[in-house]
């Protein structure tokens, strides 16, 4: 096993009735005044922005509102907020919502200080200095209310960049597992998706990390087994408990401990594919792109590809382990192929290749992906 520095300082609250601790939390913080940041608006229609501004109000917190992040968080909007942060001297970020919000948070908690928060996410500065960020999370799967992982899009250039840096972490996430049963069922599977991909980002690297190879086969059949029983009693309390606390720790360090850092290839072909049509929501791009992944890749560490299948998907093979996770990401109503995303022109394939040369120096762990192999994948997965 490699060395690892393990870090993580996101204070976690969880279970049911945990919301209203919000006010109390940033008051505790020190933080007098936030940007309430927000998706569309569906907080205001499940209680969830009720509980949070009567707690905020009661701690004597003042709020300015910032909705709608969409999917695919945008720096332009990132950029809007930061004004709205300016004008009226704030000095945090409440995000609620899921991934995309939280990430947008995220982009103004590393970046406020900065002259141009797109910089960053360009590599071209680092944060040295941020605000607090507080979340309340109401769809689990991107585990970012819990690590120090922000990604952004730039609707201008067509790209799609990741950022890490230790601003990112959120000082307090509140995670409530009830408000997440009114949740359509494709934003459910999305999220449960989302987090099994984090798993196999990490796995198939592994050679002798028992401990941490352990987890994330764990943390796979928990989730297929509960995103199963959420899709037959998507009101099911401790279902909705176990996916949400596996989604956590599928991205937040623990899961990927002495791993060599993972592959993530995967992860920037779907940034690839979505920095130009942004209306592909993450984890069915990555439902789309897993399987040829695991194809073109598999004689690189066959051991461990057989091993995840047989523990995982309970196979005597590994082409059988991708036909099970196919099935079942069919099942759940995810895409298994680009095709079946319904808006990608094959025709820009060769287009989509060129910009994810551009997301990172390098893209793959396990095999760093040139030109020919990313080509090679995307084709496959047609």
């Amino acid at each position: 096993m490699e060395n690892f520095t393990f870090y993580n300082p996101t204070k976690i609250l969880f279970g049911r009735n945990t919301i209203s601790q919000i006010g109390n939390e940033i008051k505790a913080s020190g933080v007098k005044s936030v940007l309430l940041l927000a998706g569309g608006g569906s907080i205001k229609h499940n209680g969830v922005y009720d509980t949070i501004v009567a707690s905020l109000r009661a701690n004597g917190i003042d709020f300015v509102e910032h909705f709608g992040v969409r999917p695919n968080p945008l720096v332009e909007h990132s950029n809007s907020g930061r004004a709205l942060m300016q004008k009226h001297n704030l000095d945090g970020i409440l995000a609620v919502g899921g991934g995309s919000v939280i990430d947008e948070g995220k982009s103004l908690a590393s970046c406020y200080y900065l002259d141009n928060i797109w910089d960053a996410y360009e590599k071209k500065v680092v944060p040295d200095k941020g605000l607090p960020l507080f979340v309340v999370l109401t769809l689990s799967g991107t585990g970012t209310e819990s690590n120090m992982n922000s990604v952004l899009s730039n609707a201008a250039l067509q790209k799609k960049m990741t950022l890490y840096s230790p601003l990112h972490f959120p000082k307090v996430s509140i995670i409530d597992p009830s408000i997440q049963m009114s949740l359509p069922w494709h934003q459910t599977a999305n999220g449960g998706i989302d987090a099994i991909t984090h798993c196999m980002e990490n796995y198939f690297t592994g050679t002798y990390q028992e401990t941490t190879i352990g987890i994330l086969e764990s943390l796979m059949r928990t989730l297929i087994k509960s995103l199963d029983a959420l899709q037959v009693s998507p009101n099911n309390y401790e279902d909705r408990a176990n996916l949400a606390w596996a989604a956590v720790l599928a991205l937040n360090g623990v899961s990927g401990a002495g791993m060599n850092g993972g592959d993530w290839a995967t992860h920037k072909l779907q940034h690839g594919i979505s920095a130009l049509y942004p209306e592909v929501a993450h984890a069915p791009g990555l439902s789309a792109l897993f399987p040829s992944w695991l194809r073109y890749n598999y004689k690189l560490n066959e051991p461990q590809f057989a091993r995840w299948a047989k523990n995982v998907w309970h196979c005597d093979s590994i082409e059988k382990g991708i036909a099970a996770m196919e099935l079942k990401f069919k099942s759940w109503g995810s895409p298994i192929c680009i095709r079946e995303l319904g808006c990608v022109a094959k025709e820009r394939l060769g287009e989509i290749v060129e910009n994810t040369l551009g997301i990172a120096p390098v893209i793959g762990g396990l095999k760093k992906l040139d030109r020919a192999d990313i080509a090679k994948i995307y084709e496959m997965a047609w």
